[in-house]
């Protein structure tokens, strides 16, 4: 079975996005090395979305650039599950399967469908709702040299929650942009 991963560009000040999920601010991004992207798309067989971001990319579709207005630029191909309260408004997009489910029932369902390839999270929020049922395998964290100030938060925990994290790969062909992935830390267990 694939892994679980939460991958994000982030603001220096922990922003996934802008107000209203403006993206723009990714301009100012450092390019990643030719093929990166592609290489991590083909990991991908399953993302799992939220409906604000959904909604968000859909009316500023004609904004945003290249690699913010499909999953990696373009270069992924696979199953998009959207997760919603209200899935039939989205029957008519071919491109996505809405699903009015709780992560877990999601993230069952996309294993599934996955197999040995991995799942992707790209909303704060489902991945909130991931992390509080120990479903998240690793986090791929690129950084853009900018402050945002406002927006969507990396992770926004009312009353706060700490979780640790251990380093296990920086990208090597993205260090301008921080490329870095880490692993939950888990309790070690006696023997």
């Amino acid at each position: 079975m694939g892994k679980v991963a939460w991958g994000f560009t982030s603001s220096i000040d922990g922003f996934i996005a802008g107000p209203g999920h403006d993206m723009s601010w990714m301009a100012a991004a450092e390019p990643l090395a030719d093929g990166t992207v592609e290489r991590m798309a083909g990991e991908v067989a399953v993302i799992i979305s939220g409906r604000a971001g959904y909604d968000a990319a859909q009316a500023q579709r004609g904004q945003r650039d290249e690699l913010t207005s499909e999953p990696y630029g373009g270069a992924w191909s696979g199953t998009e599950f959207v997760l919603t309260r209200r899935p039939e408004e989205l029957a008519a997009d071919p491109n996505v399967t809405a699903m009015n489910c709780d992560v877990v029932e999601a993230i069952r369902r996309a294993q599934e469908i996955a197999g040995e390839d991995d799942i992707q999270i790209i909303s704060a929020d489902i991945a909130r709702q991931a992390l509080e049922h120990d479903l998240i395998d690793e986090l791929q964290v690129f950084v853009a040299p900018v402050f945002l100030g406002d927006g969507v938060r990396i992770f926004d925990v009312a009353g706060g929650r700490r979780l640790d994290w251990e380093l296990v790969e920086i990208y090597d062909d993205s260090p301008r942009s921080f490329g870095r992935v880490y692993r939950p830390k888990r309790p070690q267990t006696g023997a």
